[in-house]
């Protein structure tokens, strides 16, 4: 049997990007804020260049919320991102503040942000704390692991950007493209009555243990949406890998991210994990892999990922 491997999400995010800039392209301006001589000389001289006096200097910690300020045409407001932000390949030129849970907070205030823009997975709760004390506006979306996720984040960049039209055209735009997906989805379900849809193992191999993800994870909710059903649906968030768990798990697909093959040396090292070998999935060697942020981040490019899912995994 030949190896089957995936690889749906390559040159496509950059084509959404182009057609989500036409679609919103030259809407939307940003007003200014009036400031004394004294603070207005101070700013001029703290901002960064093509950043005019009185316009937002933002930091964002999380990838979905830079992504969506780059399609917004707001970019130069960003004086900073965390590591996650390296979607577009702009965004990973830009200055760091760290992991989106291992926050400095010497780092962030160094950047004189007036706003940080992320989710509640931010941390630690100290440099939060921090932060607040220094009077940094923290602008935080709930994660829920849902569509609404996105929506929101769209209208909290449209807010801190000063462009609430591009944004809401965004909107309007994400909307359509995940209401069509769903529809695809549908589509195929009625065409298979009777069928639950495949067993999918989704492994997170970024760190020094590879996990198997379960419920109340973003992995599980972009399976469900795909019309799949996780094989680790009885474990609550994130389990590690063992020999047992994947055999027990009996996937039809694995799914995985970029990150994960790339950190552990490739397809040939991946298969090795243990027990994998000894499912349907390892025999038929049928495996998924995404790019992490575009997959998981519940970001503008969640439409285009889920697409891509479940058109891998009929």
């Amino acid at each position: 049997m030949s190896r089957r491997h995936r690889n749906p999400m390559g040159p496509e995010g950059d084509t959404q990007r182009r057609h989500l800039l036409q679609a919103i392209g030259g809407l939307g301006g940003l007003a200014t804020l009036p400031m004394s001589l004294g603070a207005a000389a101070q700013a001029f001289a703290a901002a960064p260049p093509g950043q005019a006096l009185g316009e937002p200097r933002l930091v964002s910690i999380h990838g979905s919320l830079t992504e969506i300020v780059y399609l917004l045409e707001a970019q130069h407001l960003l004086v900073g991102t965390d590591t996650t932000s390296t979607h577009p390949a702009e965004a990973s030129r830009t200055p760091k503040v760290g992991y989106l849970r291992q926050l400095s907070a010497e780092g962030l205030l160094s950047l004189k942000p007036n706003a940080v823009l992320g989710t509640d997975e931010a941390g630690p709760p100290a440099v939060l704390a921090q932060l607040r004390q220094a009077g940094v506006p923290l602008r935080l979306v709930n994660v829920r692991h849902r569509f609404e996720d996105l929506m929101e984040k769209v209208r909290l960049a449209g807010e801190a950007t000063r462009r609430q039209k591009a944004a809401q055209a965004l909107s309007a735009d994400l909307q359509k493209r995940w209401l069509a997906t769903q529809q695809q989805v549908a589509r195929r379900n009625a065409a298979t009555p009777g069928n639950a849809g495949p067993r999918v193992l989704f492994i997170m191999a970024h760190g020094p243990a590879p996990m198997l993800a379960g419920t109340d994870t973003g992995a599980h909710a972009m399976l469900g949406y795909a019309g799949a059903r996780n094989a680790m649906a009885e474990v609550q968030g994130w389990r590690a890998l063992n020999a047992e768990s994947a055999v027990q798990a009996r996937p039809d697909w694995v799914v995985t991210t970029q990150e994960s093959v790339s950190a552990l040396g490739g397809l040939q090292k991946f298969w090795q994990l243990p027990g994998l070998a000894m499912t349907p999935a390892g025999r038929l060697q049928r495996l998924l892999s995404f790019d992490t942020m575009a997959l998981l981040g519940f970001g503008p490019r969640m439409p285009s990922a889920l697409e891509a899912l479940q058109q891998g995994l009929a």
